[in-house]
């Protein structure tokens, strides 16, 4: 049996892939699902869904917006249901009437159409469909066609509210006794065009594309290449209560040194500083520019809320993006296999990443990254992780708040969990995908693990006491030799021996590192030479080498003397 597959194995010891029915619900980029409602024996409820899922202004011509009505606890969709369907956007109705569908499953084509000068806006709606015989003043198309609304829909970015009321059921002479009525929401986004000046007065391009409100008072800090720009948000709680996620996205091209690729960022909204599991860094989607998503959670506005105490900050949000240093990166990546189809390989590759400087003892964010077959990011992701240690011990295991509708979403395909790891040495990560969306599509469902080896916590933030700023020096030569010992070409002890004359004659200068009392004996960690030969790579720059030696030094393995 092969390492791999032996792995794979273990993985559904910890995970199965059940079936489920979904009832999840909240605010959606192309989907949503309302709470149900008890109707009869059953818990019915409607769920919105858009194709394309990711609309742009001005950048389609139709949308289908399908509604479904069914039962939760089956999964059953209801027949011969008529419809009242509203759409709103910022309290003002934009489209109102009544649809028939014989499975259950509507399907309406939104045409978006700009220009309306009426003052309300649903004078400009117009509707297309034959009203249907048994359900009057129900629009519906024979033959598998679709009834149509055309008018201000989609024309401008944000949120908007999917009115629906069941009206009837199970026959299309069926009136109810009590309307069955839902909300749901569908994000559709704006992209704005800004520019920022450098300080050499090179004008750089930065796109925000928005989910929720239109965007303004965009700046630039060249004191710390922070971005800056707000949007009208509506912070009484009872609202806050009610939004699920507030997505915003900047777009700055790659050939901009602060947001290179590698770069790492720090997100802060009405100056509180979000988590970093808020503010994902996407450079895989385009070979020129960085996407830098601020997903902002019901949690974390909550969170953000209380420390808000301005009434003038009552009615806005205020985004702020600041880059911080390059960080190298250890990473694995590892395929997913379905053990229902005989382990066959399924169309989903998951890279995890972390910062090196994060050890044993460090609550750990590891990056984990969904793509499909083509290196494209997977969307909506829903999934789960275990941590397991050289004992076969569960150090962690997480797949959401919801054991009804299980997973951890990971809504652009990108998460960064944090996971406590207690003590250096080799660990298990297995990582089961339940599927997409909201209607868990199993395309990329599967399972799979890998090993990761965790070494010592490093400083973060200064390897010196604050106020001494780090000198390192390094010899360009000096990485002929790393690469040699990465390589096998010569041992530790030749390795030691060359860093510690060089660093004793003061060829190469680090900074001042207090002398370790070990024996100077001890076996060097994989993740040293790893470093190393990264370093003689470029791949890793020569701070986070050095910071290897230093360790090294504080270790006792590499001795110094004066």
């Amino acid at each position: 049996m092969s390492k791999d597959f032996a792995l794979i194995i273990s993985v559904i010891t910890i995970f199965t892939l059940s079936a489920f029915t979904s009832n999840a619900f909240g605010h959606g980029l192309g989907g949503d699902q309302a709470p149900p409602l008890t109707f009869g024996d059953m818990e019915v409820t409607v769920r919105t869904d858009l194709t394309p899922s990711d609309i742009t202004v001005g950048k389609i011509d139709d949308v289908n917006m399908k509604i479904r009505f069914f039962d939760t606890l089956t999964d059953t969709t209801l027949e011969k249901v008529t419809y009242r369907i509203e759409v709103w956007q910022k309290g003002e109705l934009l489209a109102r009437n009544l649809f028939y569908d014989l499975d259950g499953e509507l399907n309406v084509k939104i045409k978006p159409k700009s220009g309306c000068t009426e003052l309300d806006l649903w004078k400009c709606t117009i509707y297309g469909g034959s009203e249907h015989v048994s359900a009057p003043g129900a629009l519906y198309v024979e033959g598998g066609g679709r009834p149509s609304i055309t008018g201000p829909i989609f024309v401008q970015g944000g949120l908007y509210n999917i009115r629906v009321d069941i009206e009837g059921a199970t026959s299309p002479r069926t009136i109810l006794a009590t309307l069955l009525s839902y909300d749901t929401f569908i994000s559709i986004a704006q992209e704005q065009d800004f520019f920022i000046k450098t300080a050499n007065a090179q004008e750089i391009p930065v796109v925000v594309k928005t989910y929720y409100d239109e965007v303004d008072n965009f700046k630039f800090d060249s004191s710390d290449n922070s971005i800056y720009f707000d949007m009208p948000f509506d912070w009484t709680p009872s609202y806050v209560d009610l939004v699920q996620v507030v997505h915003e996205e900047v777009r700055v091209p790659k050939n901009f040194a602060p947001y290179a690729e590698g770069k790492q960022f720090k997100g802060y909204v009405n100056g509180v500083e979000i988590d970093q599991r808020a503010l994902l860094n996407d450079p895989y989607s385009f070979e020129d520019t960085n996407i830098i998503h601020f997903l902002i959670t019901n949690k974390e506005l909550k969170k953000i809320n209380e420390s808000i105490t301005s009434s003038e900050d009552k009615n806005i949000m205020k985004l702020k993006l600041v880059p911080q240093s390059e960080v190298s990166k250890t990473s694995t990546e590892f395929y997913l296999v379905d053990p229902k189809k005989n382990f066959e390989k399924v169309p989903t590759i998951v890279n995890i990443s972390w910062d090196g400087r994060y050890g044993a003892t460090d609550n750990i964010p590891f990056e984990i990254t969904f793509f499909d077959e083509n290196r494209n990011l997977i969307r909506d992701v829903k999934y789960a992780y275990s941590l397991i240690d050289e004992k076969n011990k569960e150090i962690e295991r997480n797949a959401g708040d919801d054991p009804n509708n299980p997973g951890i979403t990971a809504i652009e395909g990108i998460d960064i969990p944090k996971i406590f790891v207690p003590s250096e040495g080799k660990f298990r990560i297995d990582i089961l995908v339940y599927g997409t969306g909201l209607d868990y599509n199993p395309k990329y469902s599967g399972i799979g693990s890998a090993m990761l080896e965790i070494g010592p916590s490093l400083p973060k933030d200064s390897i010196l006491p604050p106020g001494i700023t780090p000198q390192t020096t390094i010899p360009e030569w000096i990485k002929n030799n790393a690469g040699w010992w990465a390589n096998g070409d010569i041992d530790d002890s030749s390795f030691v021996q060359g860093i510690q004359f060089l660093i004793k004659e003061g060829i190469m200068k680090i900074p001042p590192t207090t002398q370790g009392i070990g024996s100077g004996a001890n076996e060097i960690p994989s993740w040293i030479k790893n470093n190393a030969g990264w370093w003689a790579n470029g791949d890793i720059d020569d701070s986070s080498f050095v910071q290897g030696l230093q360790w090294l030094i504080k270790e006792g393995i590499m001795k110094i003397k004066s």
